[in-house]
């Protein structure tokens, strides 16, 4: 049914009755759909369900354009991303007005489902604001990361699991914990795959996280292990375009010291926790889902 959730979202846009936004929209990659999917799962293909699934896969893109802006990334899944063709304003301009369209037809969906994904919109955009933050100096507190993950990439994930599990009259907080675990897990394995991918395969340079600012969850459990000399060297390296023997040196390091295993299990985990969650509720089918979440290339 996710054919029915595309329909809907180009109905909304078509909505819009801008020809230019229509025509940019398409421009946009539509990605795995694994929120939309997740909201199938739970609550169905009501015509509520298609409608919150459209909605919350709108607000995704809005964030990835807006994402794109604030990390100067000219790539979206190998093909150039929108501000690269068409500037910042532009992404900008496009990614508020999907903003808006969401919102407003959160509205002809329940209160109850609007406040669920605005708040984690809300979350979203706090979350955006702490990476850029932290981006400033190398962070070594794995609390503030989990935060800030939580914040920018579980919480819409989560909200997707609470609203669907209102929508089909199942124990939204259930739902929700399912969802948060997903979102973690998720993060986890996208700030892994910067490093174990190739540049090919990711759309972009391979350690671009590290050397665009960002200390993902490995960073942080490489540093806690380095000796002083080693963690002086780390710091040094962080934000800045790294050579070859750069880049070398701490994919080395993180290979000896098991750092990425180490990333891998955690989330793999918070996957585990998720399903063993759903089975207990009868949700087997949920699983699949929950291992697409750190089963993925990209």
């Amino acid at each position: 049914m996710l054919s029915a959730v595309e329909r809907k979202i180009e109905q909304f846009v078509g909505e819009l009755n801008d020809k230019e936004v229509v025509s940019l929209y398409r421009k946009l990659p539509q990605g795995k759909r694994l929120r939309a999917k997740l909201i199938l799962k739970i609550a169905g293909t009501s015509l509520s369900a298609i409608k919150t699934a459209a909605v919350v896969e709108m607000i995704h893109a809005a964030s990835l354009l807006h994402d794109d802006v604030i990390d100067d990334a000219y790539t979206r899944r190998s093909k150039p991303s929108l501000n690269a063709l068409y500037g910042n304003k532009t992404a900008i301009m496009l990614g508020d007005i999907l903003y808006s369209k969401g919102f407003f037809e959160l509205n002809n969906i329940s209160a109850d489902i609007a406040k669920i994904v605005s708040n984690a919109v809300t979350q979203l955009s706090l979350g955006e604001l702490k990476d850029v933050s932290l981006s400033k100096t190398f962070n070594s507190s794995r609390e503030m990361y989990l935060d800030m993950i939580y914040q920018k990439t579980a919480s819409l994930i989560e909200a997707s699991a609470g609203a669907a599990a209102v929508l089909a009259g199942k124990p939204k907080e259930t739902y929700m914990v399912y969802g948060r675990n997903l979102g973690l897990a998720f993060q986890m394995i996208d700030d892994l795959l910067d490093i174990t991918s190739d540049a090919e395969t990711l759309g972009k340079p391979v350690l671009h996280d590290f050397m665009e600012g960002k200390t993902t969850l490995p960073y942080i459990y490489l540093y806690e292990v380095l000796d002083e000399a080693g963690q002086q060297k780390l710091v040094s390296l962080h934000g800045k375009v790294l050579s070859s023997s750069e880049q070398n040196w701490i994919k080395v390091e993180m290979e000896e010291k098991k750092i990425l295993m180490k990333c891998f299990s955690q989330a793999k985990e918070l996957i585990e926790e998720a399903v063993e969650l759903m089975n207990s509720h009868g949700e087997t089918a949920l699983s699949g889902i929950a291992m697409e979440m750190i089963e993925r290339d990209f």
